[in-house]
């Protein structure tokens, strides 16, 4: 499937988890295999945009993970934009958007789930960063706000029309958090009603999920997210079933449906080759000036000379505190010599 100009090899992605899917964890998910796209954790726009070091940190990923997304927060367009253009400075493929995140401490300042809440700004906030980039746009949301509001069809429209390249659908409202059942229903309304990819999200935690939601669900893609965190050979397993789905059909998410020889035998497989592991328990300045061209040139500066995108700022106190140590122990050597070899 491809999203914009990106390609991925595989419809089965690792979701974006606060305090989870760091670095480190996303190329053990790579080299196992079967993952066609990681996002990294979400990573705040106005720290992107004023340099913050702990949230550039955030943003960090290396070469064997692509392709990668950076997911960014926040609700100013202007920022957004301008945040978009950090992440396409340092070279990443896509830029995703959350409109996901329940948390309090994000939606109370109209980020996260809470731009659901107000459609016309979402779009807006859509709108301003496709046109601040070349490179895709996605988008991450939750079915809405609360029961009474369950507006994901609608918002996925408008988030198309605005220029968004994927849509990534979590099958719960943000006042039920994880709790409940993902309402995958829902998910394939959304995909029914656009043309670009849909991936939905929610409950699959075994690969059989994985493979059952591609062949009914009628979605472009899955997304994975807590199910990786007990086994991250869950898309070895799942994406390999997908494949051998998609052979058999000829387009996943189409018409025709998988004979049930295949399908039994993909799960099968997925079983047999899907090992359970216990489940981590859960961890509980000024803007830069200049506009654009600073972002971009900020952007630049994060990607340029190291495979490990970091921030200059680590570096650089990295480098005084080794200039400070060697003084420290240059001084205690000289007041030994002192001490025990007088003149």
């Amino acid at each position: 499937m491809k999203i914009g100009a990106v390609s991925l090899d595989q419809p089965v992605a690792l979701a974006p988890m606060a305090g989870m899917t760091d670095t480190a964890f996303r190329r053990l998910v790579k080299r196992k295999g079967g993952c066609g796209l990681v996002v990294t954790e979400m990573v705040s726009s106005e720290g992107l945009v004023r340099g913050i070091d702990r949230t550039l940190e955030y943003a960090e990923y290396t070469e064997e993970e692509r392709p990668v997304s950076i997911q960014v927060f926040g609700g100013d367009p202007q920022v957004m934009a301008d945040a978009a253009q950090i992440v396409e400075g340092m070279g990443a493929d896509i830029v995703d958007i959350n409109m996901g995140c329940p948390v309090p401490k994000i939606a109370k300042h109209n980020a996260g789930c809470s731009l659901m809440r107000e459609p016309e700004h979402a779009a807006n906030v859509i709108r301003a960063m496709a046109r601040a980039v070349k490179i895709p746009v996605t988008v991450k949301m939750r079915a809405g706000w609360n029961e009474h509001s369950i507006n994901a069809p609608t918002l996925a429209k408008m988030a198309e029309d605005a220029g968004a390249a994927a849509i990534a659908v979590h099958g719960r409202t943000a006042a039920q958090s994880y709790t409940g059942e993902s309402d995958w229903s829902l998910i394939a309304r959304v995909a029914e009603g656009v043309r670009i990819p849909v991936f939905g999200s929610g409950d699959c935690v075994e690969a059989d999920h994985v493979v059952t939601r591609l062949r009914d669900a009628g979605v472009g893609g899955v997304l994975v997210g807590r199910g990786a965190l007990r086994n991250p050979w869950i898309f070895r397993a799942g994406g390999g079933c997908a494949e051998r789905i998609a052979t058999a059909r000829g387009d996943v998410g189409g018409a025709r449906r998988v004979p049930a020889r295949v399908h039994r035998t993909a799960v099968e497989r997925a079983r047999r080759r899907s090992r359970r592991l216990p489940s981590p328990r859960a961890r509980p300045g000024r803007r830069a000036a200049g506009g654009g061209a600073r972002a971009r040139a900020l952007g630049r500066q994060q990607a340029a000379g190291a495979e490990l995108l970091v921030h200059q700022g680590p570096r650089r106190r990295l480098a005084v505190a080794r200039r400070d140590q060697s003084r420290r122990f240059d001084s205690i050597a000289a007041r030994d010599r002192r001490r025990f070899f007088p003149a």
